[in-house]
């Protein structure tokens, strides 16, 4: 599958990188007879689309090398940061290109556009709707970030190039110079796109929170085995496109044995891998009281104390152990909610106050997943 995945990228890749050559070579030739800066910025932001190609090689070839001692996760993630790379290329043809615009409004020089020039820009046009829609509809069926970014420029290209062509046309029309400020336009325009871009590789390298469906769906499969009565605290570390590893708390009943929850353990890490391929390395176990039915009493009393704050999302793994006499659960506050200590303190306290025999363990977990 990942070899699969790395020959599409790079056959995809290697199509975008000839096509981007082509127009750019085209577009600079025709640029510098019109005495087009508006040309020669989309020629030169082509020449980027191609660099950026041979980027995203490099990184599918790196990220592709399988784990060793110093990576036991292998080298997924190389892929974000040649996204990065990628970001920073369109960012800095971004702002050459703004720079170029703005001496030639401040020292004009005469364009000289001709048929020629119109049957290029059409072309060119033409040949970048049907790269956009072919890179894209790759990227999204091998999960390749990089060549969905490549797919989206593509098409910007296109509607950008269209806007060169009209101040072409205006110019042969009415005589009125325009293609300055449309370069501008074109620069601002592949700004944006570098910017963006770099906020997307920039989350993926620090980590975003879980895609929600797949979190829910995660969630839902493993309660549906009989013995689980809750799933929680799922984690996805993620190691590069579709590479997911995590851990998982469960709900069972403090009747099971060992045997049973490491039998429950091993059937849900099976059944997720081959659903979701992902690894679920831990399963960790929230004991659910059943031998003590003032437990539920003293449950919903507690519960309807944590619910009476504010910005609380969920109360899960609570658990007495009337032996040693020591309540625990956890709680998740949401991130919107400034003063969260401030919050678990004042739960803390009125549990405590309320339930003076108990040692009373409070722990804040952290809103990971829906």
């Amino acid at each position: 599958m990942e070899n699969t995945r790395e020959k599409v990228v790079v056959k995809t890749s290697i199509i975008s990188i000839i096509s981007n050559i082509i127009l750019a070579s085209f577009k600079a030739f025709v640029g510098l007879l019109a005495n087009s800066i508006a040309i020669i910025s989309d020629a030169v932001n082509n020449l980027s689309d191609a660099l950026s190609s041979i980027i995203t090689i490099v990184g599918t070839k790196l990220a592709g090398k399988a784990p060793d001692k110093n990576h036991p996760y292998g080298y997924g993630r190389i892929e974000y940061m040649t996204s990065f790379i990628v970001s920073a290329i369109v960012l800095y043809a971004g702002i050459t290109s703004l720079v170029e615009s703005i001496k030639k409004i401040i020292h004009p020089e005469a364009s000289d556009y001709s048929l020629i020039t119109l049957v290029i820009l059409v072309s060119a046009i033409i040949v970048k709707f049907i790269l956009g829609i072919y890179v894209k509809k790759k990227g999204k069926e091998v999960n390749s970030d990089s060549l969905v970014a490549s797919g989206s420029d593509a098409f910007n290209d296109a509607i950008l190039s269209i806007s060169v062509l009209a101040s072409a046309i205006i110019y042969l029309l009415f005589k009125i110079s325009i293609e300055a400020y449309v370069g501008i336009l074109l620069s601002l325009f592949i700004i944006k796109s570098g910017f963006d871009l770099i906020k997307e590789s920039v989350n993926n390298i620090l980590g975003v929170r879980i895609e929600s469906n797949l979190a829910k769906s995660i969630k839902r499969d493993i309660t549906k085995e009989e013995e689980i009565q809750g799933a929680y605290d799922l984690v996805l570390n993620d190691y590069g496109p579709d590479k997911y590893l995590g851990s998982i708390h469960i709900e069972v009943a403090d009747t099971l044995t060992v045997a049973d929850i490491d039998r429950l353990s091993r059937k849900i890490s099976k059944m997720i891998l081959k659903k979701y391929g992902v690894i679920l390395h831990t399963i960790g176990v929230y004991s659910i009281n059943t031998k003590d039915k003032k437990v539920m009493n003293i449950k919903k009393d507690i519960t309807k104390i944590v619910f009476s704050n504010k910005g609380i999302l969920q109360m899960h793994g609570f658990y007495i152990d009337e032996k040693e006499k020591r309540i625990s659960f956890d709680i998740i506050i949401d991130f919107k909610l400034k003063n969260r200590e401030e919050v678990y303190k004042k739960i803390y306290d009125e549990v405590q106050n309320k339930y003076k025999d108990y040692e009373i363990e409070i722990t804040l977990d952290v809103d990971t997943s829906d």
